[in-house]
């Protein structure tokens, strides 16, 4: 009797074709996945790298514009003194009333002073210009601080009688001095931002930024404090100035400003920043007591009085000779 199983080897094979079949689905149906998978991180990749660009372009514009944001204000970097509000000096009553007026007189000498025999005074035919005061200035300045106390009161006399012209230039020479919030160039940032927008309050501003201002080696006040302060000293717009503040619009300017000092000032002989406060009377620096309103008063009438007689000395006179006998 035969073992012959040979009717079974068709359907073993069948079955074989049918499980190998199955396979093949399966493993198609895996590479399509594979490949709509691979094709949807693709999309999401492009995605996220266009959004990263996108956000990337946002902040280097955004940046590209602050840097090259230049406080229209400004001339050779100094801002001039439009309105001067008064201020409290426990020394205006011994240096303010008198030596504006002496200002403003030029320095006439007395009537009741006998001229000298030998040649008679000069008398000046024209009024000379008022005294040019340009003042730098870092925020975090001991010096400064007491240069700005002991003068405001009569600066903004003479301002306000027109017997001097006075500019104010924000530098930043303290800036690693504030435990890296660069505090004075943000400060001077701010002080070009309420120059710009709110010209009659800077005056104000300068003196809050001035006396109230942080001790070295502290970090200083935040742009948002900054901001509140420029709402204090009574800013007209102040949604614009406290988005300048706060956006840092102008600290680009102002470290480019120092550094343009630094090499030379203007107006000067070659001179340079090398400290603060540096106090220029037409074009002649003041390095007595910053302290001392007296002796700062007695040195710009020295000045200005050195000014005034340099350019109204009278032209002599030549009496034609007879002609000679004929």
């Amino acid at each position: 009797m035969s073992n012959d199983q040979s009717p079974n080897v068709p359907a073993e094979r069948d079955r074989r074709e049918a499980v190998r079949e199955k396979a093949q689905q399966v493993k198609a149906k895996q590479a399509r996945w594979r490949i709509a998978r691979r094709s949807l991180l693709g999309i999401g990749a492009v995605a996220v790298i266009a959004v990263g660009a996108v956000g990337v372009s946002f902040a280097l514009n955004s940046r590209e514009a602050r840097s090259q944001a230049f406080p229209d204000a400004a001339t050779d970097d100094g801002f001039l003194i439009t309105s001067a509000s008064q201020v409290a000096d426990p020394l205006a009553d011994q240096t303010v009333d008198g030596n504006a007026a002496t200002m403003s007189a030029q320095a006439t000498p007395p009537a009741d002073e006998p001229a000298p025999a030998t040649e008679p005074t000069p008398e000046p035919t024209a009024t000379a210009a008022p005294v040019d005061i340009r003042i730098y200035v870092d925020y975090m300045s001991a010096e400064a601080r007491e240069f700005q106390t002991a003068n405001a009161s009569q600066l903004s006399k003479w301002v306000g009688d027109k017997a001097a012209t006075l500019t104010y230039y924000p530098v930043a020479m303290l800036t690693s001095k504030s435990n890296g919030t660069k505090y004075s160039l943000r400060a001077a940032g701010a002080a070009a931002c309420v120059a710009t927008h709110s010209s009659d309050r800077f005056f104000a501003y300068n003196h809050e930024l001035l006396t109230n201002q942080p001790a070295v080696d502290s970090d200083g006040y935040s742009d948002q404090q900054l901001a509140d302060m420029a709402q204090g000293a009574g800013v007209s717009d102040v949604g614009t100035v406290r988005d300048c503040i706060e956006g840092e619009t102008y600290t680009a300017w102002a470290k480019a400003a120092t550094d343009r000092a630094i090499k030379g000032l203007p107006g000067t002989k070659g001179q340079a920043l090398t400290a603060t406060p540096t106090v220029l009377v037409n074009g002649t620096e003041y390095v007595g007591n910053m302290d001392d309103a007296k002796e700062f008063a007695q040195f710009v009438l020295t000045v200005d009085s050195n000014a005034y007689y340099s350019t109204a000395t009278p032209t002599p006179s030549v009496t034609p000779s007879a002609p000679p006998a004929g």
